[in-house]
């Protein structure tokens, strides 16, 4: 049988939790869960994050699968909804939602007494600069009196478009959600994502909305995990199919890519990118046999990689290989991939065995 698992470590997605509450002491958590937990698995994070104050998930159905799963949370559809039928569901199932434009108000407002009835906040979206959702700061004002004046509880929300980063846009975006606070008095409020919560105390507000920091990747590329006080929640491995030796001179894998200068012991591991294992490196990645990093070498092919084992003298058929986890953290194959954490832990494929541990 083939031994590519993903391992979710529940105690490490708890102490993430944890650390968003000691980040935040004083806002309530939206712990975000989309993309089925940012490729975690929902089903299977679900309990060790029952302790959060909500969740938030990009669409109605994310939102009816937790529900199914038989929590009870607070939800919040952070995209809103995307069709008028969608508002019944939404207050059938006790769900809250963003608003981002008109036609999406009015869909609320037809459904505004059960809404209203069931207590439940509306969300209402600032387009502060990212240019992606929300209102602009000369129409949110009037959108918000509005709403509360009919009796709906709103929520102020903007999301960064650089809260990784010292950019210029940051300034605006904080001047204009503050004015915008300052103007809709008395509102609740919500700006931080991961990355924000860490950079700027000062605006966690009511609501901290952390995503990629709960499942321990770093939100920052200067920064990694143990900077963080992270603990990784993936680990993600595999097992040792094949050894070989090889002499000065002869190729590895498709295209002939890489080339021995010298004899070398090579291992074949059982992982690829049917696995959803990435393949355009743009420098050396490696893998953590017991421990030591060793490199990756040759194409990543669709069910193998070759990594050099040359100086390993105790490695067999059937050793492990962490491909990303606790020794080679995934935002560093992420980063000689060209790309981030988020998403190689969200195109994950479903190849892989999935365990939890407790």
């Amino acid at each position: 049988m083939r031994h590519a698992t993903v391992y979710i470590d529940r105690k490490a997605l708890q102490y993430n939790l944890n650390r968003v509450k000691q980040l935040a002491p004083h806002s309530k958590i939206v712990s975000m869960v989309k993309a089925n937990a940012y490729g975690h698995g929902v089903e299977d994070c679900l309990d060790a994050l029952k302790n959060t104050d909500a969740f938030g998930v990009a669409s109605l159905e994310e939102a009816l699968e937790i529900r199914q799963l038989g929590y009870q949370h607070s939800i919040t559809l952070i995209e809103g909804v995307f069709s008028a039928n969608e508002m019944q569901k939404v207050v059938d199932q006790h769900l809250e939602v963003v608003v981002h434009h008109q036609q999406q108000l009015d869909w609320l407002i037809e459904h505004k007494d059960a809404y209203i009835a069931k207590q439940l906040k509306v969300w209402v979206k600032l387009n502060s600069g990212m240019n992606r959702l929300g209102f602009k700061t000369f129409e949110i004002v009037d959108v918000i009196h509005d709403l509360k004046v009919q009796g709906f509880t709103c929520v102020l929300a903007m999301h960064f478009a650089n809260a990784d980063a010292d950019h210029p846009l940051n300034d605006k975006q904080i001047e204009d959600f503050l004015q915008v606070k300052q103007a809709c008095e008395p509102i609740l409020a919500s700006c931080c994502n991961s990355a924000a919560i860490y950079k700027w105390p000062h605006l966690h507000f009511d609501y901290v909305r952390p995503g990629i920091m709960l499942y321990g990747a770093s939100p920052f590329a200067d920064q990694d995990i143990h900077d963080l006080d992270l603990a990784p929640v993936m680990q993600f491995e595999a097992e040792i199919i094949a050894l070989n030796e090889i002499q000065a001179g002869e190729h590895v894998g498709y295209g002939s890519t890489f080339t021995a200068q010298h004899p070398m012991t090579l291992a074949v591991v059982s992982i690829g990118y049917g696995d959803g294992y990435p393949r355009a490196f743009l420098e050396t990645n490696y893998v953590s046999v017991d421990q030591r990093l060793v490199p990756v070498v040759g194409r990543v092919a669709m069910d193998m990689i070759t990594i050099d084992v040359t100086e390993l003298s105790d490695v067999k058929i059937g050793t492990r290989v962490e491909l990303w986890g606790r020794h080679r953290l995934v935002d560093d194959v992420a980063a000689a991939n060209g790309t981030i954490g988020y998403e190689l832990l969200c195109r994950l494929t479903q190849r892989p065995k999935r365990q939890v541990i407790q």
